[in-house]
């Protein structure tokens, strides 16, 4: 009897603890890691907020030396990640804290991947290409949306090419993650309505992804219930601590599907735009959703059925044609509710940078999870029904 073992799937996650307070628990982690001397990343703006002042007190109070790095821009740079890598070892660093959203995070993955490996980040673009174990990575997200703590992606810019690279491997998983719902209450509406958004397309895209199974559908289904039915409540109610909470579970789920089932063209097509044009990732995600959906559909179309009723939509007695015309409408709708309706052009994207974006967008590993095999030609067409 033979086994068939394109049916196999695995399950990759960090240890998680996820609650009001649990960012308090940092030092604890970095302790049983042997922590020697603590780089702690971050960038300025989570700084202002206080969470890093909030995470070297728990690190003091226990006498845990560290060093804190927080040059990061909000799409984090390959010359910052080389920066970061060489004060790691400057300082003898030997355990890696990230506080803040996928910035700092992804910013955090990379200086561990050279202080372990060396050589150039940009170098590592690709699936499974490190080689060396990284030092032990304690994140604590304070967005609910890019899921960097508990992904085996990070996403770094190359300046010079104008682009975003993947580096996808189980090296980069972090070791703790440290999931607070109170770091978010810092966010401001717009940062809160990108970051969900961004998570709401990371579970759709691992749902119709070709390596989706069982493990990953019950995480990516969960994370739409939940973040579908409350990110507009939170958007208008910003300082809600329940729909916070709600809203982060929402965003590690999603984060635990995309993880392992991978994403589709969305994020290879948003990576390629946020790379050209420095746009916040999330906003990039939303002015592309509905026109990949509508591009996706018909080799998806069971798929989307479930997708559109965990949103709550009622698609009893009708057709294929009316339920991708429902979802399609409920996607829009969410975005026009939290402030997210932007066009492709209004945000610089002229016809000539198509051939361009797609091109790169053909490169990304996220396209060969696509439900729909796409041609540079297909791409081109979805960034001009976008614009």
């Amino acid at each position: 009897m033979s086994s068939d073992i394109s049916s196999l799937r695995k399950f990759v996650s960090p240890e998680i603890i996820f609650g009001e307070g649990a960012r308090k628990t940092v030092a604890n982690y970095a302790r049983t890691f042997g922590a020697r001397r603590v780089l702690l990343v971050s960038d300025p703006g989570v700084a202002q907020a206080g969470w890093v002042r909030d995470v070297e007190l728990s690190l003091e109070e226990q006498d845990i030396d560290y060093v804190t790095f927080t040059e990061i821009s909000p799409n984090p740079r390959a010359e910052e990640v080389m920066k970061g890598a060489h004060f790691y070892k400057e300082h003898d660093c030997n355990v890696i804290v990230a506080v803040g959203g996928g910035s700092p995070m992804d910013c955090a993955k990379g200086i561990g991947i050279i202080s372990a490996n060396g050589g150039d980040i940009l170098s590592y673009e690709g699936v499974d290409t490190i080689h060396l174990p990284i030092p032990p990575l304690i994140f604590i997200p304070t967005t609910a949306g890019t899921s960097a703590d508990v992904s085996q992606f990070a996403i770094i810019s190359d300046q010079q090419e104008k682009v975003k690279i993947s580096i996808v491997s189980k090296a980069v998983v972090p070791d703790v993650a440290l999931i607070d719902p109170e770091t978010t209450m810092t966010m401001d509406p717009f940062l809160t309505a990108c970051t969900g958004v961004d998570a709401l397309v990371h579970a759709i895209e691992a749902f119709v992804s070709t390596g989706a199974g069982a493990l990953t559908d019950m995480h990516a289904l969960d994370a739409i219930r939940l973040i579908s039915h409350n990110l507009k409540p939170l958007v208008a109610d910003p300082s809600n601590l329940q729909l916070r909470e709600q809203v982060m579970l929402g965003a590690m789920k999603a984060g635990l599907a995309f993880s392992n089932a991978i994403l589709g063209a969305v994020h290879a097509m948003s990576h390629s735009l946020g790379g050209w044009l420095d746009l916040p990732h999330g906003l990039c995600n939303a002015m592309l959703l509905e026109h990949v959906i509508a591009y996706n559909y018909p080799n998806a179309q069971d798929r989307f059925k479930v997708v559109a009723e965990t949103m709550g939509l009622d698609t009893r007695g009708l057709g294929p044609t009316e339920i991708k015309a429902r979802l399609m409408s409920a996607v829009i709708e969410l975005k026009r509710d939290v402030g997210l309706s932007q066009k492709l052009a209004e945000n610089g994207v002229g016809l000539s940078d198509i051939p361009v974006l797609s091109d790169k967008a053909m490169k990304d590993p996220c396209i060969l999870t696509n439900p729909r095999k796409s041609s540079k030609r297909d791409v081109e067409v979805v960034y001009e029904e976008a614009l």
